[in-house]
């Protein structure tokens, strides 16, 4: 498993993946991966070709470029388009076969007249806003936005909303639980209702839930697993002496006999600057960053000497101190925002109970 040609990698546990997805399942009728943003660092492609696999029929992005992404690679299901629609990125939508969210009128009407010209149906799902404010048709106007986009020829096939304070503020949850619901009543059965996301979906339930953190397992207490793992071998180690500075600004002063290693990874890479403590050696022992992280490197201290071919736990499918949740704190900020980050040139190998599934980069 870890003769890979490469000196950093990232490993992601399929089987970790598919267990969270089941325990997701398990509360909801429906749960619809989100794979925006490269599947928050994992890897969209690879990630909805294994839950294509297995039955998964419907997924969501965020932009054109992901759906195009997707559809080149080969997933047939339903790729809905999360957001608001832009009346210029209608013939797009439709060309790849991709699911736009409405929020205008203006895109209704782009949609309409492209779908027109190219011979095609147009579909969406239509965005209510009851309470976030960034998008959507204001859920008092509901009925009337979708009357508005039906006559327009477009196949209106789920009606959605977003959870703006879940896990934060229940008592406003509870509001826009209650708009929705209104919405849900004033338009009657017949669409796809998704309103949870995955805090939501986890402290409360639901019907159908659009999930990204969770599904990555990124959300202590519920029995989720992170999935995802940054491995690297050092290219360097040394015995540093007495007075020995390490890295930008001479941080770290060595008292002399420490052994350091030096990772060929940094903040290009993802690791958050000022937030990255510790790596886990090859025992697993917590090994501590010395000095500052460069663009391309990290220095960490070790208890004895190890050769080049040994490999490190940069970041762990865990919630401990070299975990991703770990990291997110000490930056302040939330576990999505450092997964994001995690660099594109670095390879993604998929691992199914530890055999080598796929890989992608390198």
């Amino acid at each position: 498993m870890r003769d890979y040609p490469w000196r950093a990698w990232i490993e992601v546990d399929l089987g970790a993946l598919w267990a969270n997805y089941l325990l997701l399942k398990a509360r909801v009728r429906e749960v619809i991966p989100v794979l925006k943003a490269e599947a928050y660092g994992h890897g969209a492609l690879p990630v909805a070709r294994f839950l294509e696999e297995r039955g998964v029929g419907r997924f969501a992005v965020a932009t054109i470029a992901e759906g195009r992404a997707l559809r080149e690679g080969g997933v047939r299901g339903e790729v809905l388009l999360l957001g608001s629609l832009h009346p210029l990125e209608a013939e797009e939508a439709l060309r790849w076969d991709l699911t736009p969210t409405l929020s205008t009128l203006e895109a209704a009407e782009a949609l309409a007249r492209r779908a027109r010209a190219l011979g095609l149906t147009p579909k969406a799902h239509l965005k209510v806003d009851t309470g976030m404010n960034r998008v959507g048709f204001p859920w008092e106007e509901a009925l009337a936005a979708l009357r508005a986009v039906e006559a327009l020829g477009v196949r209106v096939e789920g009606v959605y909303s977003h959870l703006s304070t879940a896990g934060e503020d229940e008592a406003f949850v509870e509001v826009q639980r209650a708009r929705f619901r209104r919405v849900r009543e004033a338009l009657g059965e017949g669409y796809f209702y998704h309103l949870e996301n995955s805090h939501g979906l986890l402290l409360h339930g639901g019907e159908n839930a659009r999930v990204g953190l969770a599904l990555y397992g990124l959300v202590p207490g519920f029995g989720l697993r992170p999935v995802l793992r940054l491995l690297a071998r050092p290219t360097l180690v040394k015995r540093l002496k007495a007075g020995d500075r390490v890295g930008y600004g001479g941080e770290y002063v060595a008292e002399g006999g420490e052994w350091l290693a030096t990772l060929p990874v940094g903040y290009a890479d993802g690791l958050p600057r000022g937030a990255v403590a510790f790596v886990r050696g090859p025992q697993g022992e917590l090994c501590r960053v010395a000095g500052r992280i460069s663009m391309d490197q990290t220095a960490v201290l070790l208890p004895g000497p190890v050769g080049l071919e040994a490999v490190f736990e940069v970041l762990s499918p865990d919630f401990g101190p070299t975990g991703l949740l770990a990291w997110a704190e000490a930056r302040g900020t939330i576990p999505y925002e450092v997964a994001v980050h995690l660099s594109r040139r670095l390879p993604r190998v998929y691992l199914l109970e530890g055999v080598e599934w796929a890989r992608a980069g390198g």
